[in-house]
């Protein structure tokens, strides 16, 4: 009896292997190689309408791949726009989906664990540095050596070397992950400055504020910072919501480096394209604004309106999602910088939209950001992924427009409607009762690589009408105050030397900086011997020349081969 047990076992593994074999839905497949793949499953790639393999290539072919996704998000392989990708394709995609946490944690231990990996890891969030460390063992599949099966990707970087160039390993000239690429012009201006209205006319009527009048409150106005000074004061000092309580308005509100809605235009009044980083390029050169004069000047100005109370104080302590709730209700924000009025109070039409505030010395002009509109290391390949053409070729329809708009927006017949527009545009479907765009977006949209630019906005998919919002906002007051001569640090790409150079420096750079600005902030400003004694710091240990260099030839490498 034991015998035939063991028998029994023992046909059962063979048959289970047999299967994982087979079909590839309970495990890896073997190479079919080229010819089979084209002779017997139908492999195609240069159309990017048509299948990708045929009916026997869809039954007998799959690829797992592993990703983070939003608590929000349903399951991947239950979403319409992955379901409708494989009715397309014809290529199975088995998803295992995990928390960003869960991911953070095994993120080594996948990539350690030859034998048992995944064909691709999708929201892979891949540096430079361990795209340099897996490259080196052979672990990625080089991914630039098959661009012939990629035709969208392929045309992408022959027609943006820009974006090629923030992709490509230094160490090797190769690319070894996709990119997400969703360029709006918003990203590098992530502040607006709003002004309530009413409260403004109250000022002026009062006799606060001088040299405006109630015909001046219009979206674009622009004042001083003598005149916001006195302003703010009257909003600290008044009831203004008329709850009666004098204590409770906020004159001026922002949420300390955020990544929007941030503090850094107040640098503006002294002519500072500052960021979050304190780096940002002028001339073609790298700059720390913090090395800059009027970086102090401007600190002790923003600091005695923080010691007056003018700014809040809980600006430096709220998050993002406690700034948006304290605007809800009764108001109390006299100004604010947001992307948005409409995100943050609940009655938008209150506030308008100001420009930059005008500085003691004449100077207007904004922050400049260094958040990246192309977002390298978003996909890896694995090089032992069997059959890697066809996975490439099925990854190559997300830079398809009109499904990048789906992966990042979500599918036809949920978010966009299913007829298009008079331009032959996605228009979006009106939102269902009892949930936000956002919730709709992050239930059925997997994010992720797509390429969404000029062409697509004009073309393709209209822009959601918060983001078009956004965008003629800072069109009209914003960008205008943008000089020439300076932009955003682009993603650049690393050698090995200089990624130990940033490790070993650029970390205590941060942090030093970091902690004497917020001292500085709320303590009162900066003493002309503690700035020495911190310019003597930055030129000293915390080597903020080397990490300059470092920058400074990375930056050259990628505009001398633009």
């Amino acid at each position: 009896m034991k015998k035939l047990l063991s028998i029994i076992l023992v046909a059962v593994m063979l048959i289970s292997l047999a299967a994982c074999g087979s079909n590839g839905k309970s495990g890896k497949t073997e190479h079919a190689g080229l010819d089979k793949l084209v002779s017997e499953y139908g492999f195609q790639w240069e159309d990017p309408t048509a299948p990708i393999l045929n009916e026997k290539g869809a039954k007998e072919l799959s690829f797992s791949v592993y990703s983070s996704k939003n608590a929000s998000a349903l399951d991947y392989n239950d979403m319409k726009i992955m379901q409708d990708l494989f009715a397309a394709t014809n290529v199975f995609v088995s998803w295992e989906n995990v928390s960003e946490s869960v991911y953070s944690q095994q993120k080594n231990l996948i990539f350690g664990n030859a034998q048992n990996r995944p064909d691709a890891i999708y929201h892979a969030g891949m540096s430079a540095g361990e795209i340099i460390k897996y490259a080196k063992r052979k672990v990625l599949l080089p991914i630039s050596d098959y661009l012939d099966y990629m035709p969208n990707f392929k045309k992408l970087l022959e027609d943006r070397p820009d974006i090629k160039n923030q992709l490509i390993n230094v160490e090797d000239g190769k690319i070894y992950s996709l990119p997400r690429i969703e360029e709006m012009g918003l990203l590098q201006n992530p502040n607006i400055l709003f002004l309530n209205k009413a409260w403004t006319a109250a000022a002026i009527n009062a006799g606060a504020l001088t040299g405006v009048t109630e015909a001046d409150l219009k979206d674009g106005l622009a004042l001083t910072a003598d005149q916001m000074t006195a302003l703010l004061a009257y909003f600290r000092d008044n009831d203004m919501n008329g709850n009666g309580n004098a204590g409770d308005e906020r004159p001026m509100s922002f949420v300390y480096n955020n990544w929007q809605g941030n503090q850094c235009d107040l640098y503006g009044m002294f002519g500072l394209n500052d960021n979050l980083e304190h780096r940002i390029v002028v001339d073609g050169k790298i700059t720390y604004t913090v090395q800059d004069e009027r970086f102090k000047d401007a600190t002790n100005f923003i600091a005695k309106w923080v010691a007056d109370g003018l700014i809040d104080k809980v600006s430096f302590e709220l998050s993002q999602d406690n700034f948006l709730a304290n605007g809800k209700g009764l108001e109390t924000y006299g100004a604010f910088y947001w992307w948005e009025s409409e995100t943050v109070v609940s009655n938008p039409e209150n506030y308008i939209t100001c420009a930059p505030i005008i500085g003691p010395n004449g100077d207007q002009t904004v922050c400049i950001s260094n958040n990246p509109e192309v977002g390298t290391g978003e996909l890896i390949v694995f090089a032992d992924c069997p059959n890697f053409e066809v996975l490439l070729a099925y990854f190559d329809r997300y830079y398809d427009p009109v499904i990048s708009a789906q992966i990042n927006y979500g599918p036809i017949g949920i978010v966009y409607e299913e007829e298009r527009d008079e331009k032959g545009m996605l228009v979006q479907k009106e939102l269902p009762e009892g949930i936000t765009s956002d919730e709709l977006r992050l239930q059925n949209a997997p994010l992720g690589i797509i390429y969404l630019s000029d062409y697509a906005w004009n073309n393709v998919v209209n822009m959601e009408p918060r983001a078009k919002l956004r965008l003629d906002r800072l069109t009209a007051y914003v960008t205008p105050y943008m000089p020439a001569n300076t932009k955003p640090c682009p993603n650049l790409q690393f050698t090995l030397e200089e990624l130990n150079t940033l490790a070993n420096y650029e970390t205590n750079f941060n942090d030093y900086v970091r902690a004497n600005l917020i001292k500085w902030l709320l303590g009162g400003g900066v003493s002309d011997s503690d700035w020495a004694a911190f310019q003597s710091e930055l030129s000293g240990k915390v080597n903020i020349e080397g990490l300059k260099k470092v920058y400074q030839d990375a930056y050259d490498r990628f505009i001398g081969t633009n």
